[in-house]
């Protein structure tokens, strides 16, 4: 039999209904989001911490990403994709994306 890197299992439909819903807004698959919460699982196991101290760490976390990714404003928004669109590289992103999404479906 050969090796692979994946395995299967099953999961209650619950899960997998949840691991949908919260994958969308983040653009991941189910299987990844079923992967990011057993990384985040593990990693709360390792450390030691709480079910509280770990969504606070989570939350504090992704309030920083979240305010240094955000543009000031939608006319900088307007403007990085305007500027991105005319050096070319939106289309090279976006081909990259297509590309990488039918590796993914292949």
């Amino acid at each position: 039999m050969a090796h692979t890197a994946f395995a299967s299992v099953k999961l209650p439909s619950p899960l997998v209904e949840q691991a949908r819903q919260a994958a969308q807004p983040m653009r991941r698959s189910v299987a990844s989001q079923i992967e990011y919460w057993a990384t985040l699982g593990q990693v709360v196991e390792h450390t030691g911490l709480s079910v509280q101290e770990a969504r606070a760490a989570i939350e504090q976390y992704e309030a920083r990403h979240a305010q240094a990714a955000a543009p000031a404003s939608m006319d900088a928004l307007t403007s990085r994709l305007l500027a991105a669109q005319a050096g070319g590289s939106l289309a090279e992103r976006v081909r990259q994306v297509v590309q990488e999404n039918q590796a993914r479906a292949g």
